[in-house]
């Protein structure tokens, strides 16, 4: 037997509890049981047919003239000595009663000495004792006994469970996990190695603590991890759990709070609790935000259920009365919002940063997601890791599963580069929708887009370059500029986020001198260089007013905290803030502006092929832009023919806002 079933043995499980359905079951056993003991009593075709009331004499009559199978005498002591009782059965129904024929007699009277020979010598008869009061009452009452006994054993039973129900409000609902069933373990996790490595050191000090402690060092009692959502903390804990030989309890943050109060006061406890008694052991707490936001919190403040769930978990984790052994793991994306008391040493004493995949992270999530995918010799993961910055890892296996099932539907037996590029392309920018538009729409946003794509291609220093550019409708835009950068971005220069602004513009700027006219289109472009321009402004002090913050504060009122600060700039100071975003925007305006002037030929033949071929890639961009004329093949897949559209009716400026490009990813 291996050491890991060796394992699993040693471990207690949370509860004796029975298996699921067997209470009902019983249940139901119990429910036949007293229902056969109501029809034995109710229903027995004997004690339904009343028995015939006869004569002794007629009784001695019919038994000397063998009429009667068998009988019993009994002497009733309440009437005397020589008074008894005949009973018995006759051999054909010739008896009438009121409940119809009948075979069973009784008789009652004084029997004297001859009439006892005469029944005596019938050989039908036998003598049995006297029936007392007792033995009669017994008799009768006895059946209904055992009925009422059944039921109230019943009835007390499920009143003693709905009190345990009720009870149960205030247990733990930590789930102890098994490592039979789907197991993780560190080869499982990549790309956040920093994170693994010292997550690993608790598992470690679980297996040999005297490794440690001979050194005079203590485990952390507490582990935080903290990153953007889709970073793996959870997939970490759940390595952790198949990684330790410990039991390993795993429970979320909102299962704390219930609508009764002290509910969830009661749960920290008991799962503490829980953990002593199978110590050393792991308590993994996900979305831990849910219950340990900052106390005081909300207009007003309070002490509300949740304030009393903190507190008790801030006693547990390091209180008066605290034992070792029991190591919390928690997960959160909102640090910010977490009490100060929960993030002291002694509580969570290190916190773990799973921030996004680096480029050789990202190869390593493509590996480990592609063992399950079927994919082609053709597919190239570094290529795609390269070209997929920013993407976290549950973004990157969304990436490869939405390939695997693109190939499914063009109904290939393996996933090609060509399928995962085109679902590369449906995550980040959208799915392709093939809407009608007329020749002057489609028009319009092939300028709009060769724009774009013409500054972006001037300016560009070789670190964001034109992926592809294409007037089909992706997502809510009716054209897409595409840039993919060749490495992760990590700072922002001053000059590539003046370069991002005007490629922004630059569609607006092609509509304004191709058209004579401008639209809606350029509503995203102008959000995002607004954006820009003022974090440049505001955060990064990238403008003459100097190195100063004026960022908007994070906080929010429901934490109680920005509603009672003042303004933390004046009004003059506000006016200069509008004022430098305005001259970066309108130089950069007028930059883009001059660029498109000086090549409105290499604009128009960027519009054409646009046109002609609806999607061309960044090569053939800067083919025109260096040789006028595309050189490398156009790879595209022309739309099904249809009928030509009725002239549209003229649109709201909501439907067709969007037809700008896609803008660079955001600085912030």
């Amino acid at each position: 037997m291996s050491d890991n079933q060796d394992n699993n043995k040693k471990r207690r499980p949370l509860k004796n509890l029975p298996p699921e359905g067997i209470q009902w079951k019983v249940g139901l056993i119990w429910v036949a049981i007293i229902g056969a003991i109501v029809a034995l009593f109710l229903f027995n075709p004997a004690r339904s047919a009343q028995p015939a009331s006869l004569k002794v004499q007629q009784v001695v009559e019919m038994a000397e003239q063998g009429k009667i199978a068998e009988g019993a005498i009994r002497s009733d002591s309440t009437g005397g000595r020589d008074w008894s009782i005949l009973t018995g059965e006759t051999k054909e129904p010739i008896l009438h009663s009121e409940t119809g024929p009948t075979k069973t007699f009784v008789a009652t009277g004084r029997l004297t000495d001859t009439s006892l020979e005469r029944l005596q010598k019938s050989q039908v008869f036998a003598e049995k004792p006297a029936t007392t009061v007792t033995t009669q009452l017994l008799y009768n009452i006895l059946p209904f006994v055992i009925v009422i006994g059944l039921l109230y054993f019943l009835f007390m039973r499920q009143i003693r469970q709905a009190g345990k129900g009720a009870l149960n409000f205030g247990k733990s609902r930590a789930k102890l996990l098994t490592r039979e069933k789907d197991r993780i373990v560190f080869a499982d996790v990549a790309g956040c190695d920093e994170a693994k490595e010292e997550v690993s050191e608790v598992v470690e000090f679980l297996k040999d603590p005297k490794k440690f402690t001979k050194m005079g060092g203590k485990i952390p009692k507490g582990i935080l991890m903290v990153g953007p959502p889709g970073t793996g903390k959870t997939l970490l804990a759940k390595a952790v759990a198949g990684e330790a030989e410990v039991p390993f309890f795993s429970i979320s943050g909102s299962d704390f709070v219930e609508m009764f109060v002290g509910v969830g006061a009661s749960r920290v406890r008991d799962m503490f609790e829980q953990g002593r008694k199978n110590a050393p052991c792991i308590i993994f707490i996900d979305e831990i935000d849910a219950v340990g936001r900052q106390r005081g919190a909300g207009l007003g403040g309070g002490n509300d259920e949740r304030e009393q769930t903190l507190n008790s978990l801030l006693v547990e984790m390091d209180g008066f009365d605290t034992t070792e052994g029991v190591i919390i793991i928690a997960a959160t994306n909102r640090p910010d919002v977490l009490d100060s008391a929960l993030l002291r040493p002694g509580r969570f004493d290190r916190q773990i940063y799973v921030d996004l995949p680096d480029l050789v992270g990202r190869e390593q999530i493509l590996r480990v997601h592609a063992r399950k995918i079927s994919l082609a010799d053709n597919v190239d993961l570094a290529v795609i890791a390269r070209g997929t910055p920013g993407l976290s890892g549950a973004e990157l296996a969304n990436l490869l599963n939405e390939a695997a099932l693109l190939a499914a539907r063009r109904n290939k037996k393996k996933v090609e580069m060509i399928d995962v590029e085109d679902a590369r392309e449906k995550v980040q920018f959208g799915r392709e929708r093939r809407r009608v538009m007329d020749d002057e729409e489609k028009k319009l946003t092939a300028y709009h887009e060769a724009g774009h794509a013409l500054i972006q291609a001037v300016l560009d220093d070789g670190h964001m370059p034109v992926h592809k550019v294409t007037i089909i409708p992706r997502g809510a835009s009716l054209g897409s500029t595409m840039y993919i950068p060749k490495k992760d971005v990590l700072t922002h220069a001053m000059k590539r986020l003046l370069n991002q602004i005007a490629t922004g513009l630059g569609g607006r700027i092609a509509e304004e001198l191709v058209m004579g006219d401008i639209s809606s289109g350029a509503s995203g472009d102008i959000k995002q260089v607004t954006k820009i321009a003022r974090h440049m402004v505001c955060d990064w002090g990238m403008s003459p007013l100097g190195m100063i913050a004026y960022g908007e504060s994070q906080d929010t009122v429901f934490l109680g905290r920005e509603i009672t600060r003042n303004q933390a700039y004046s009004e003059e100071t506000a006016r200069r803030i509008d004022a430098e975003v305005q001259r970066i925007i309108d130089e950069q305006y007028q930059r883009a502006r001059q660029i498109i002037t000086e090549r409105r030929t290499v604009l128009d033949k960027i519009a054409a092929a646009l046109l002609e071929h609806e999607t061309i890639e960044g090569r053939h961009v800067m083919e025109l832009l260096e040789h006028g004329e595309i050189r490398s093949p156009v790879i595209g897949v022309k739309p099904p023919l249809l009928a030509a559209p009725a002239k549209p009716a003229e649109r709201p400026a909501a439907e067709s806002a969007g037809s700008a490009g896609a803008p660079a990813p955001s600085p912030a």
